[in-house]
């Protein structure tokens, strides 16, 4: 199996943990409404992916600043797909006024 195919598959399975009900099924026979749920869980997907890769890179800075060192290698072995952090059913609030901080794009190593 080739790499990309294994991130697929990953991918995929991440999504599918991210659904909220229905075990992935969609019980609704209005494409409109299957379209809109696909959409809508590619977009919380894409969201907590986002999230994990901004938490990542902040702690690959912190360990950068206390002297950690890490090569290109070390970096390829990470994925975003954690989830044992996150709450799926949790409260989630959100402040529309703070603002987030500014995202490094890259860490030279």
């Amino acid at each position: 199996m080739s790499i990309p195919h294994i991130y697929v598959l990953t991918n995929n399975g991440f999504s599918k943990w991210l659904l909220f009900c229905g075990n992935g099924i969609i019980t609704e026979n209005d494409p409109i409404e299957q379209e809109k749920r696909i959409k809508y869980n590619d977009l919380i997907t894409n969201s907590v992916i986002f999230q994990n890769v901004v938490d990542i890179t902040m702690i690959l800075w912190q360990l950068k600043k206390e002297g950690y060192r890490f090569s290109r290698q070390d970096l390829e072995t990470l994925i975003p797909y954690m989830t044992r952090h996150i709450k799926r059913f949790g409260d989630y609030v959100i402040d529309l006024q703070k603002t987030p901080h500014p995202i490094e794009e890259t860490i030279p190593l």
